[in-house]
């Protein structure tokens, strides 16, 4: 009962926005002097220090360095200039570029919300001169950018991979199969929206020669660059995810100085906005796992997977009713809180009916990337209305979101049914 009305408390104060870290540091510290006594207290330093002092944590603030680099170096500019001749004859038109440059940020910046903060930013001024339907415009600017946490490489797999004890490298390289084919299902998504209702598209892009397409094609290189330099090293297997986002910040320095971009002024802000991103994400991983070291001592995990089991469920149908769980959580909680708060509870039972816990790290990234566009707090729906050049309601972006929530949910079927998709790839080139 003690342990119910401890969680309750736990996602009741986080609902109504008390900050994540001191939450989880209170319910820690709490249910430590409740049932263990003030001793175990004692034993906070210790964890923190563990955490903070972990080779694999170093990833963290370099790949945020990595996507604040990205935002500000206007590197992705002519990519999307370029992709747009590509992509532009297709159903949807220029709608389809959102999803394909997001796509390939998504590969070198590891962030959702950069990655649909930098291209909403080149992007909507594009389609308020070509008649667009604002709502799906929007919406395919905030689906995108999930894409952020899901190709790899990612923040977001990066603390689920210290908190379950998962192989980074192994979870890096299975998101890459499930990104491509969400990425390939928004621009479906796109194609079916624009037969059904044509009126949503805009003006038809001006033909361009293929020759001019192929000179265009020079604008792809730098971010091939970035994306070799940190997915590169790691799938070659010379370099750990943490000497590879060092690589991916280097290649983006020289690639900004090369093109004249890089500035004092641009190396401050990114530093700044690293510094802020980094010591909010290190404190509540800080807090989380000293929470978590005392609901493994108080063997809470154990016992959920024996209580679960016992229903005799089939390992489909679990999940299926974790997803709803995490599709609830998310409607309140941030991401970060609720992949922290649930990876050590929810990871036990899912080995338990039978799932590779690999397997379930990319799982959830695709259901953290529903929660980021999942009314009413989901971070990519404010980050696109931030950058609306209108007044418009922020129900535009909800609307317009709608469609990709429903194929992403299709998406999380596929990968119940079939989760060879993820392990795939990540056994045919590590080998285990």
């Amino acid at each position: 009962m003690q342990i119910l009305v401890g969680f309750g408390i736990l996602f009741l104060l986080l609902a109504i926005g008390v900050h994540v870290a001191s939450v989880l540091f209170v319910i820690g510290a709490g249910g430590a002097w409740m049932t263990l006594g003030s001793a175990v207290l004692l034993d906070f330093g210790n964890q923190v220090w563990s955490v903070l002092n972990s080779f694999v944590m170093t990833a963290i603030p370099l790949f945020v360095l990595l996507g604040e680099l990205l935002l500000r170096s206007g590197i992705t500019d002519k990519v999307y200039q370029s992709m747009s001749l590509w992509l532009a004859r297709l159903p949807g038109g220029l709608l389809h570029t959102n999803i394909g440059a997001s796509a390939l940020l998504a590969a070198t910046s590891g962030s959702s919300v950069a990655t649909a903060a930098t291209i909403g930013t080149v992007a909507i001024p594009t389609f308020k001169t070509r008649g667009y339907n604002d709502r799906i415009v929007l919406g395919s600017l905030a689906a995108g950018g999930t894409l952020g946490i899901l190709i790899p490489p990612s923040i977001n797999m990066i603390i689920y991979g210290s908190i379950a004890d998962a192989s980074i490298g192994r979870l890096f390289i299975g998101g890459l199969v499930p990104g491509i084919m969400l990425a390939l299902a928004f621009m479906t998504t796109i194609m079916i929206i624009a037969v059904i209702r044509p009126s949503v598209t805009g003006e038809p892009e001006e033909p361009r020669s293929f020759v001019y397409k192929i000179k265009t094609l020079g604008s792809f290189l730098p971010s091939l660059i970035i994306i070799f330099a940190v997915m590169g090293s790691i799938y070659l297997g010379w370099a750990t995810p943490t000497e590879a986002a060092a690589l991916g910040v280097l290649a983006v320095v020289v690639i900004a100085l090369v093109q004249g971009r890089l500035s004092i002024a641009m190396l401050h802000e990114s530093f700044a906005s690293t510094i802020k991103t980094t010591a909010m994400i290190l404190l509540i991983m800080a807090c989380a796992f000293y929470m978590n070291f005392i609901i493994s001592m108080l063997g809470i995990p154990q016992a959920l997977s024996q209580w679960f089991v016992q229903f005799n469920l089939s390992p489909q149908l679990t999940m299926w009713l974790i997803v709803v769980f995490y599709i609830v959580l998310g409607t309140f909680i941030e991401t970060i809180a609720m992949m922290v708060t649930t990876i050590p509870l929810v990871v036990p039972l899912v080995v338990a009916v039978g799932y590779d816990p690999v397997w379930f790290g990319v799982f959830l990234m695709i259901l953290c990337e529903a929660s980021l566009i999942t009314p009413p707090i989901g971070m990519n729906l404010y980050v696109v209305q931030g950058i609306r050049t209108d007044n418009g309601p922020l129900k535009d972006v909800i609307i317009g979101v709608l469609p990709f929530l429903l194929t992403m949910l299709l998406m999380v079927g596929v990968m119940i049914y079939v989760p060879e998709l993820v392990l795939w790839l990540p056994d045919r080139m590590l080998g285990f």
